[in-house]
């Protein structure tokens, strides 16, 4: 017993005038069976080429046909082309066939849209199955340690989402890296596909769907300058960037997190990475928000979750501004009540502006020390949830981002600024019709030309080590 394999392009005329012989004779020979496998026009050479490779074959035209022994191992039997087809079943079984060339034409073009709706199908179904590539760099940190629950539960990306992570770091890292791939595999997590660790460099960001950039740098302003720690970011983003738009998907989500120059980590993949999708490079601000957050329902003692609207501007790991003008107050506990929908103007319900002033918006202030001494939960529920709201929308509410400004509220363009925005339909949009303060102008003005400061030193830095390169 054997089997006919008949390969071709998928609109090829010899194909479908084989093809057709081969229905006829698998219809009325009841020893005779066959398997049809079309090609996509610009893979066929390529295919060709590696089946003739692997078989020891010489054949160079559309289609290919050979025969597979059901009762043998190894290569099959090359019958060849069209013409030796022909020859083939005139010989054994004495039908030709009479097919005119404008009928070979149709069924070929017929034989291209069935295979391209084939593959369409396949694809399709391939989505659904195959898992988001899911990448961390500087994945030794904590933050790392707290994040991937919070990714593999189903709650960020999806409860139908299979997800793959993996996780990258220095060859010195190896073994907290392992460490923490045993401890999740451990825990079973039935929408983690797959775990990894790597350390090589070569291999980092393939097919990634997100990447989350975790890389930080430990300050010390008495061991070495600010330049330097700026010059150390922009040298890991400069060895990045190109790797990110090589190995990852086009569409790419990259999400800067981390303790230390988040703006920074994402302006500068941006300047090396031309080619990632502007408003696919982020820097997570929901620590500072949620952080706000709680302070001021401490305050209230109300409920944190009836707070919103809290802005943060800025430098998200640096000099930022916690803007409270447009924040609202809602299901807040006092003589006056109303709807589930029903606000208050947040400041008006805070008589104690110095409690403001030393608690929330100065630099020494209680918030930015517990936001610095966050060890990674909250930095970690951070990424989580905007990366939930990516995915599957915001509430009715401000959100802060750092995202590249392009002259919104009169920030320069060309640096990633924390702003308000929403998320909506997998995407994001600059709340622009705010109303900002004289106060919050000129808050704006003396943060953004400090972001400015810290791209043109980080690019200065990079010139300086690599002058060839930059030209």
């Amino acid at each position: 017993a054997a089997v006919v394999m008949f390969t071709g392009k998928a609109n090829c005329p010899y194909y479908a005038k084989a093809e057709l012989l081969a229905d006829y004779l698998q219809t009325n020979l009841p020893d005779f069976r066959v398997h049809k496998i079309t090609q996509h026009p610009d893979k066929w050479e390529q295919w060709l080429h590696d089946i003739c490779e692997k078989n020891g074959w010489e054949h160079r035209h559309s289609p290919i046909i050979w025969r597979e022994l059901l009762d043998r191992g190894g290569k099959g039997q090359l019958l060849g082309g069209l013409n030796d087809f022909l020859e083939y079943a005139q010989q054994y079984y004495g039908i030709t066939s009479m097919m005119l060339s404008e009928e070979m034409l149709n069924i070929a073009e017929e034989n291209l849209q069935a295979h391209l709706e084939i593959v369409k199908e396949d694809e399709e179904i391939k989505s659904l199955i195959k898992p988001m590539q899911i990448w961390i760099t500087g994945a030794s940190v904590p933050i790392c340690y707290h994040l991937i629950p919070l990714l593999a539960n189903g709650e960020v990306f999806g409860m139908t989402t299979e997800i793959s992570i993996h996780l990258l770091d220095t060859d010195q890292f190896k073994e907290i890296l392992r460490g923490v791939v045993m401890e999740a595999e451990d825990m079973a997590f039935p929408l983690l596909r797959s775990i990894s660790e790597h350390t090589e460099l070569d291999q980092a960001f393939i097919d990634a769907d997100v990447i989350i950039v975790l890389d930080d740098v430990l300050l010390n302003l008495e061991v070495q300058s600010l330049e330097n720690y700026i010059r150390e970011v922009s040298e890991i983003c400069q060895v990045y960037a190109p790797l990110i738009e090589r190995n990852a998907k086009s569409e790419v989500k990259v999400v800067s997190s981390g303790k230390t120059f988040a703006n920074l980590k994402a302006t500068m993949l941006r300047t090396y990475g031309p080619s990632i999708r502007p408003e696919n490079i982020i820097a997570v601000a929901t620590s500072w928000e949620s952080a706000a957050k709680a302070m001021l329902a401490r305050k209230l003692n109300t409920n944190t979750a009836g707070v919103k609207d809290v802005i943060v501007w800025g430098n998200i790991t640096g000099s930022n501004y916690i803007d409270l003008s447009h924040a609202k107050l809602y299901g807040y506990d006092c003589a006056i009540r109303g709807p589930p929908n029903f606000q208050r103007p947040l400041l008006n319900m805070i008589y104690d502006s110095e409690w403001i002033h030393s608690e929330l918006l100065s630099a020494q202030s209680t918030l930015s020390s517990r936001v610095s001494r966050c060890a990674a939960m909250l930095p970690a529920h951070a990424v989580a949830t905007v990366l939930r709201y990516w995915y599957h929308g915001s509430p009715e509410e401000i959100i802060s981002l750092g995202i590249l400004s392009e002259g919104q509220f009169c920030i320069p363009e060309g640096i990633i600024c924390s702003m308000p925005v929403r998320f909506q339909n997998g995407n994001w949009e600059v709340v622009t019709e705010l109303e900002i303060s004289e106060t919050t102008e000129k808050v704006l003005e003396r943060l953004s030309h400090e972001l400015v400061q810290e791209k043109l030193v980080g690019l200065k830095e990079i010139n300086e080590m690599h002058p060839y390169e930059a030209e």
